[in-house]
């Protein structure tokens, strides 16, 4: 959710309007583009109890621009930018690693509608500084890499690749300019000299977490979608699509945010940002203590808005408690314990650092709402 929320709010800054479609989708709707057979060994179709042909909808071309058809007539109805954070199926051949490559996925794909080719263009631009802003901000570094526009266009579009041992694409880049090409349409191989900036080409694996398409008049012209011009004339609208992964964003994080006992969350994402330990004792009136003071320590936590998960397990040892936490991966590990709470103190870690440290309640407090309010 909180990576949807980053979603949300970059879409929203450009314009985009949040709708939600059927994932269901006639046969007929998507015979008009040639798609029903040319995605059929990726597209879930089948018959109804009605003998209906009906698919699940791996993407929203088709039935935006058919309602769309029903929504501009005119260039003043235009531009028009939508989009939808929605459930996708896709009957890959090779689903694997997790949320990296599933058949049922999380999808945001955002279609926006233009008069020419340069509105459309322009658009393009605010789509990918949007993109951009969206990876940096759930901690990501990737490169924009030029690649194939697949079953949508016959263009060259953009793919957002993270670097990581887990990918399935290849990427050739320039460490130096940030010069990128997915391999499957790059005349270029690992040692070459930059096309950009003549510094050495390298190749990796990579994670595509997004793209871009600039898709033309294909779909509007498939269905119809016309606008009549300031003089009366009518022209076809020109469209652009543009895909994240929600889920593949989030394994992404973890692919390239870990060590071998688990996870770091980047603050932004992180499910919760305090994890609270209590280590408690034999003695049962310094675990009665213990026990009291983290219940108001929690307590005050909520009250100022901060997200903890309170680990209060009687039947778990510390070092069961402390590598939970270290596999969970939340940013601040808090411990009380009777040590700590003679000497009127928490223990503290920041999940990417070694050493902790012993601080008071309100110096943890001040050290920590202030990153909160980023």
């Amino acid at each position: 959710e909180k990576v949807n929320r980053i979603i949300r709010e970059e879409m929203n800054a450009i314009g985009g309007q949040e709708i939600l479609l059927s994932a269901f989708q006639p046969k007929e709707r998507w015979q008009k583009t040639g798609r029903w057979e040319s995605m059929k060994d990726i597209m879930y179709q089948f018959h109804d109890h009605s003998a209906r042909d009906l698919g699940l909808a791996a993407t929203h071309e088709e039935a935006l621009a058919e309602i769309a058809t029903q929504t501009i007539f005119s260039y003043k109805d235009l531009p028009l930018f939508v989009y939808q954070i929605q459930t996708k199926f896709r009957d890959e051949p090779r689903a694997k690693s997790g949320l990296i490559r599933g058949r049922e996925f999380l999808m945001k794909d955002l279609y926006s509608f233009h008069r020419d080719e340069q509105d459309l263009g322009a658009f393009y631009e605010k789509a990918d500084a949007a993109y951009r802003n969206i990876f940096s901000r759930c901690g990501l570094s990737f490169y924009v890499t030029e690649a194939s526009g697949g079953t949508f266009t016959k263009e060259f579009t953009h793919e957002y690749q993270v670097l990581a041992d887990a990918g399935e694409d290849w990427t050739l880049y320039c460490a130096a300019c940030g010069y990128a090409q997915n391999k499957e349409v790059s005349s270029l191989a690992a040692g070459d000299p930059c096309p950009k900036c003549k510094k050495k080409i390298q190749m990796a694996r990579s994670i595509e977490v997004g793209n871009i398409f600039k898709l033309g008049t294909k779909f509007s012209e498939a269905f119809g979608l016309l606008y009549a011009n300031e003089f009366g004339i009518k022209k076809p609208v020109w469209m652009g699509s543009y895909g994240i992964g929600p889920g593949r964003l989030m394994g992404t994080i973890v692919e390239v945010s870990h060590d071998a006992k688990g996870v770091f969350w980047p603050d932004v994402v992180a499910p919760f940002s305090v994890h609270l330990l209590i280590i408690k004792t034999k003695d049962e009136k310094a675990a009665r203590g213990v026990e009291k003071a983290a219940d108001a320590l929690y307590q005050t936590l909520l009250a100022k808005g901060v997200e903890v998960l309170y680990d209060d397990r009687a039947d778990k040892t510390a070092g069961e408690k402390f590598a939970d936490s270290d596999l969970i991966g939340i940013p601040w590990r808090v411990v009380l314990s009777a040590n700590t709470l003679s000497k009127k103190c928490v223990e503290v870690k920041r999940r990417n650092e070694k050493e902790a440290r012993i601080m008071t309640q309100k110096e943890f407090l001040a050290h920590i709402l202030p990153r909160k309010a980023k």
